[in-house]
């Protein structure tokens, strides 16, 4: 079940249906440093496996923030997004604190996510740097995109 907030003008909603697979597939694939040149069926899968909070002007789509989760254990936070134009009025504020009082968003022992230079609003919601990094370990693949 798909739900909505409300702030002005803009609206934030879970619907996948209502989410501008082009418009994000366009933003992440140009104007992103996580994810330049990904694949539009890559980003379909990505938002078809994952609680999606869009964010919504009466124009249209704006914003996103894409949640990879069990609902029970953990999440990871990714593809956090407000187009240029609607950058400077609280978007990304309201945006994170709707994804982290969502109901199915509780609970968990690790929320996860990576950022480069967004460090200071992610502080806000209680993101820390790891504990214990060293616990940490990945598979980075940065040009998996580019073959």
């Amino acid at each position: 079940m798909s739900e909505e907030w409300h702030r002005g003008e803009y609206l934030i909603s879970t619907d996948p249906a209502r989410l501008d697979r082009r418009l994000i597939h366009h933003f992440l694939a140009h104007s992103s440093y996580w994810a330049v040149g990904i694949p539009a069926a890559v980003v379909a899968r990505a938002l078809e496996h994952s609680l999606c909070f869009g964010l919504y002007a009466p124009a249209g789509q704006v914003g996103l923030a894409r949640v990879v989760t069990d609902r029970a254990t953990v999440a990871y936070l990714a593809d956090v997004f407000v187009l240029p134009e609607h950058r400077g009025r609280g978007l990304s504020k309201w945006l994170m604190t709707t994804v982290v009082a969502h109901p199915e968003l509780q609970g968990f022992r690790r929320f996860l996510l990576n950022t480069r230079d967004a460090h200071g609003l992610y502080r806000g919601f209680g993101f820390t740097t790891p504990a214990h990094p060293e616990w940490a370990m990945e598979r980075f693949d940065p040009d998996v995109y580019e073959r």
